[in-house]
């Protein structure tokens, strides 16, 4: 299995929208996405409906089609940015109640980061992955094994615990059927290096 390289649309132009603060946290997020331009200039890739906003915020979470989050420390000026690799963030969540108890503050994202179906280019076709990284974007890592749909994941904060459930395409026919296997995995959010480790509930 390779990965297949996706050609960088030049119709698109890159734009962030106004920082976002989480809750008690001492970093602000950019959300970094794509209007497309042509040649009248970015004013015809104005929409009426959205204006130049890339992203939605509600109840700790940062959602869209993003291509990146930028990150800042309050009080210093360098703004860097999540990951240098091509992918698609559809999610980015704060793990509120578990920073509340923990004091560990973590973000949990879902994102494309590979053109599963070989169409040379990234959208929510491909198989979607779960990754997790410090409240700065520092520790990029991602969570769950390649190849894998992510179906859901939820936090279980007495046991401080992620678990999410993926499905392997077993087959590799592209649909989900019976031969497909479902996986069941927790990862340990305060534990020093973040391991998925699978279980089996049934």
């Amino acid at each position: 299995k390779t990965k297949t390289v996706v050609p960088e649309d030049t119709t698109q132009i890159e734009i962030a929208d106004l920082p976002i603060n989480m809750d008690g946290t001492n970093y602000l997020i950019f959300p970094v996405g794509t209007v497309s331009g042509d040649k009248k200039g970015i004013k015809a890739s104005y929409d009426s409906n959205t204006g130049y906003t890339v992203s939605n915020y509600s109840e700790y979470q940062i959602s869209g089609y993003l291509k990146n989050l930028k990150f800042q420390e309050i009080g210093k000026d360098t703004i860097y940015a999540l990951s240098d690799a091509n992918l698609l963030i559809e999610t980015a969540t704060y793990l509120k109640s578990t920073a509340d108890k923990t004091k560990k503050q973590l973000m949990v994202y879902t994102l494309v980061d590979m053109d599963t179906n070989k169409d040379a280019k990234l959208d929510n076709n491909d198989i979607k992955s779960l990754y997790l990284s410090e409240i700065s974007g520092k520790k990029f890592t991602k969570i769950s094994v390649d190849f894998h749909e992510l179906i859901d994941w939820s936090v279980v904060d007495s046991r401080n615990r992620l678990y999410f459930r993926t499905v392997d395409d077993t087959n590799k026919n592209g649909a989900f059927d019976k031969e497909d296997r479902l996986h069941y995995f927790y990862l340990d959010l305060v534990s020093k290096e973040w391991k998925a480790v699978e279980y089996q509930p049934i």
